[in-house]
């Protein structure tokens, strides 16, 4: 008699349709737990065996789904065992929009945040600008969410067209009593994007020169070559023509002398090869060229081009100074002598009758 009463006390249980849908609930919920973890587990195998970093990302932004997300989705398989009115029916459907996305933003955000990761612990040439990348990236994060709520509030009945609307006369009015900081924040991220320098660059624009130290969203900091901090705006800055003297593969220099009217011919020919060997001598030279250009007002001049294989200014002046000191030991034993600007005046006698009398003195 008892096992009779436990029997019927079961299937009154079983036919109770809540119970049902919560057995289902909760069967689906570890059968959708169970693929994902599959899922998970071989692509992070491929993962392993693949050096791409989308792989890496993929499975990062799977790991992140809600279980909350999953849990929803087997009740509503449930419910579909049951039999409920249209109304409700409706806003089910409303609810599962949001449920999606709402994950679909989440997947999204840290799709973002993986990425931004990524381009501050990766290692270039240049230095990462970390303001620039979590600026776009909360720019990124901002706009994924902005759409989702749009979407959500338009999906279940509400007329955005208006919302809208009055965010887009309140963004220009914003816009305008803050153009001067917008101003110089996009052209921020122009510099994170376009990168025309980066910290520790050297650079020169109209009369500054100095050494980047921080790029910030509204003003750039640069140590001058006299040691004084120069902060300038992010938009001042941009409107200059900027040489970046860090890029240079090689600095190329040009340099000029002059020897007296004195000196032979013979001697002058022979001035190119010495200039050439002066340069080739050091290792990080290059020689170009040195030629006896034209004949100056007190001298023969002479142009001379090399490159130098580094941006270094140091070690610039210092090979330069080599250069410089092996010309004056070599024009020396040639006998040749550097010209010095001189002016001949000529004084004409005024009392001699002989007209071409005159006496001449040089200075």
């Amino acid at each position: 008699m008892g096992g009779l009463l436990e029997n019927n006390s079961l299937s009154e249980l079983l036919s109770n349709a809540w119970v049902m849908v919560a057995i289902i609930t909760i069967f689906v919920y570890l059968i959708l737990v169970n693929i994902f973890q599959i899922i998970i587990k071989k692509l992070s195998k491929i993962t392993l065996k693949s050096n791409s970093k989308f792989n890496d990302i993929f499975v990062d932004v799977l790991q992140s789904t809600q279980k909350l997300t999953l849990v929803f989705i087997a009740l509503l398989i449930g419910l579909k065992f049951l039999d409920i009115p249209l109304k409700w029916e409706v806003r089910l459907t409303n609810l599962t929009f949001l449920v999606i996305g709402v994950q679909i933003a989440i997947w999204l955000s840290k799709g973002i945040t993986i990425w931004s990761r990524m381009q501050l612990l990766e290692k270039e040439n240049s230095v990462p600008n970390p303001v620039i990348t979590s600026m776009l990236s909360w720019i990124l994060k901002i706009t994924v969410w902005s759409i989702v709520i749009l979407a959500v509030l338009s999906n279940i009945g509400v007329n955005i067209t208006a919302f809208v609307a009055s965010l887009g006369v309140g963004g220009v009015a914003v816009a305008l009593a803050v153009q001067n900081i917008l101003s110089d924040l996009f052209a921020s991220l122009a510099i994170g994007l376009d990168k025309p320098f980066v910290i520790g660059d050297f650079i020169v624009f109209g009369e500054v020169a100095g050494s980047i130290e921080r790029i910030g969203l509204k003003t750039t900091h640069i140590r001058s070559i006299s040691g004084e901090q120069i902060v300038c705006s992010n938009t001042e800055l941009l409107k200059n023509t900027i040489h970046n003297y860090k890029r240079m593969s090689e600095r190329r220099v040009v340099f000029k002398f002059g020897v007296t009217y004195d000196t032979p011919p013979e001697t002058l020919r022979e001035l190119p090869k010495v200039v050439q060997a002066a340069i080739e001598e050091p290792k990080v030279t290059r020689f170009d060229r040195a030629h006896f250009k034209e004949f100056g007002s007190s001298s023969l001049d002479f142009e001379v081009v090399y490159f130098i294989n580094s941006s270094d200014f140091n070690l610039y002046m210092d090979t330069q100074q080599a250069i410089n000191l092996y010309l004056m030991h070599e024009f020396q034993r040639l006998g040749v002598k550097f010209a010095l600007p001189v002016t001949t005046v000529h004084i004409q006698d005024a009392a001699s009758s002989t007209p071409d009398t005159r006496n001449s003195v040089k200075l």
